[in-house]
């Protein structure tokens, strides 16, 4: 390992034999669904939120057969609280692909699992990392702001093109689980170390946008009505809200599009 990077190697991997996230579900008991899961929930939730729920998820789902043979109305009443809920569609729609064409048996190589459904870049390139041990360069919130951080410390609108320059230039890691999960405990306590956050140099950085009475919480409020009720009339729906039945139209439209719902012309159902 270059000179440049031994300040950094050390200071990660010191604090993650002292502090790091040992304890994780998903960490103590390793397969590839069990990673896939934690993954795919960890993406817009925070650890904190994700444990519980995950442990649940995987009382009720334990496998791949499980997950896709569940009716989608109990997977989402699983997923509830974890928002993002057509993540838990995503998830359940790659467990009947790998069920089916498979044979319950997730892909070994990036290559491959980038192609399968709900699996981004980032996403095979963690399984490759957290469920089979091999290396191949990625990057996340977390490892940005290191990075940032240590090597980008004047710099302003870096991409994560230049972030993975340096990633490659590291080279090769000899156990690639661990480094990552490393990574990704410093950086998560990299903002309670420095002043600014380092994220906010990135050309990808966004402020996150607000919550209270945006389409993602009317949405949140819509399935929490149907789970509850699994049918209801848009009349008793529009007034138990209490918001602009137009809107309520329209993101309505969205989620029978996303396979959330079905509907009539007076009637919402839950798929």
């Amino acid at each position: 390992m270059k000179t440049r990077y031994k300040k950094m190697y050390d200071n990660v991997m010191n604090h993650y034999h002292e502090h790091g996230r040992h304890h994780l579900p998903w960490r103590k008991q390793i397969t590839p669904y069990r990673v896939v899961v934690s993954e795919i929930m960890l993406q817009q939730t925070q650890v904190d939120r994700v444990i519980p729920l995950f442990n649940a998820w995987m009382k009720q789902f334990p496998s791949w057969r499980a997950l896709a043979d569940a009716p989608q109305s109990k997977v989402l009443r699983v997923w509830k609280g974890l928002g993002y809920n057509s993540r838990a569609l995503r998830l359940q729609k790659l467990a009947q692909l790998i069920t089916k064409e498979y044979k319950g048996k997730l892909p070994k190589t990036y290559d491959q699992l980038v192609t399968l459904p709900g699996i981004g870049p980032y996403t095979a390139g963690a399984v490759c990392a957290f469920a089979y041990n091999e290396y191949i360069p990625i990057i996340e919130t977390n490892i940005r702001r290191i990075f940032i951080h240590y090597f980008f410390k004047d710099a302003h609108e870096v991409t994560d093109t230049e972030i993975l320059s340096v990633i490659d230039d590291i080279g090769i890691i000899e156990n690639p689980r661990e480094w990552y999960a490393a990574l990704m405990d410093y950086g998560s306590t990299l903002p309670k170390i420095v002043r600014h956050n380092p994220n906010t140099k990135s050309r990808h950085y966004t402020k996150q946008s607000t919550f209270k009475g945006s389409d993602r919480q009317l949405r949140g409020q819509i399935l929490a009505l149907l789970l509850e009720k699994q049918t209801v009339a848009k009349d008793v729906l529009f007034k138990q809200l209490g918001r602009a039945t137009k809107r309520y139209q329209t993101i309505i439209d969205h989620m029978e599009k996303e396979g959330f719902v079905q509907q009539t012309k007076n009637r919402v159902t839950l798929r």
